[in-house]
């Protein structure tokens, strides 16, 4: 009988061991059940697993998981065990190449208002809601004192970012910076001014007629302007400078991109100007930050030119 139950005890133990064994976070419901209990997730949390990639590491797989509550989300990349069996959680840096390179690569400034000089050591990416209260901060503190500070060193970039569950308005707003900047690209940054000091007039209602007003007033067809605001291209734009954002896992506004660092939020001058002078030393000392295919490095190192 003492037999029997040994066998008994050890049948159930190698049933239990193989279901613990068997489990994989390559299996997504597996994954998510972990990651929920990791990180305190609730049922109200939605959680989206993507198709495992070849990762950077041998013996890894690349699997990025997004969660989201409401209008808020955060996305993580892990790392899996080929076997499923371990994930890690962690950035891959490669010496010789700016920490940020990842990031910066994916910043297309190619068609989006700027100002500055181009290719400089510095670039300013902002990812901007003309209805968010903290991005009518950010850019009143870059636009008083970023060029005026780095003269000839940096390059300031617009980037639409409408939070729509947020701001009703502001998608309509961000087309008619496109308009604005397509009619006369030096007039955005008057309209930019200009629609974050009159944020708190601004309906859904009212945007139109004030915009096509403010038009008139500055030397662009306030006609042309207000079709141009409805036009699908228009809002194509808008949507593909959006999309860029959210494969950059920006799930706020503002957030910025100096030289590939991603800066979250509305930061003061002092603090701001400490990162950026940062960023410039080390842009000039030492690693390449190339910000698109398509354009030359930015603070690439010396003699590469």
């Amino acid at each position: 009988m003492a037999h029997r139950t040994g066998a008994l005890a050890f049948f159930f133990a190698t049933i239990a061991f193989a279901q613990t064994a068997s489990k994989s976070a390559l299996d997504k419901p597996t994954l998510e059940a972990y990651l929920r209990h990791l990180n305190m997730w609730n049922a109200q949390v939605a959680v989206e697993i993507s198709d495992p990639k070849p990762s950077k590491l041998e013996g890894f797989l690349d699997v990025r998981v997004r969660a989201s509550l409401g209008p808020r989300s955060i996305e993580t990349d892990y790392m899996v065990t080929k076997d499923g069996s371990k994930i890690v959680q962690a950035n891959i840096y490669e010496i010789g190449k700016s920490p940020f390179q990842e990031d910066a690569a994916k910043l297309k400034i190619d068609g989006a208002p700027s100002q500055g000089k181009p290719n400089s050591s510095l670039t300013v990416v902002v990812f901007s809601d003309f209805q968010c209260t903290y991005c009518q901060a950010l850019a009143k503190t870059l636009r008083e004192n970023l060029l005026k500070t780095y003269p000839g060193k940096v390059q300031l970039v617009f980037k639409d970012m409408p939070l729509d569950s947020l701001h009703p308005w502001a998608r309509k707003a961000s087309a008619a910076g496109r308009c604005v900047y397509q009619a006369n690209a030096e007039k955005f940054w008057e309209y930019h001014d200009w629609i974050f000091e009159k944020q708190g007039e601004v309906t859904v209602e009212n945007l139109k007629l004030k915009v096509v007003e403010w038009a008139g007033a500055n030397g662009i067809d306030g006609l042309r302007l207000g079709a141009c605001m409805e036009s699908p291209e228009t809002l194509a734009l808008v949507e593909k400078s959006a999309a860029e954002g959210r494969a950059l896992r920006v799930g706020s506004t503002p957030t910025m991109f100096i030289n590939g660092r991603r800066v979250p939020g509305s930061v003061p001058w002092p603090d701001l100007k400490n990162l950026l002078d940062m960023e410039l030393a080390h842009a000039e000392a030492c690693c390449s930050v190339e910000l698109s295919p398509s354009k030359p490095a930015v603070g690439a190192p010396k003699g590469s030119q």
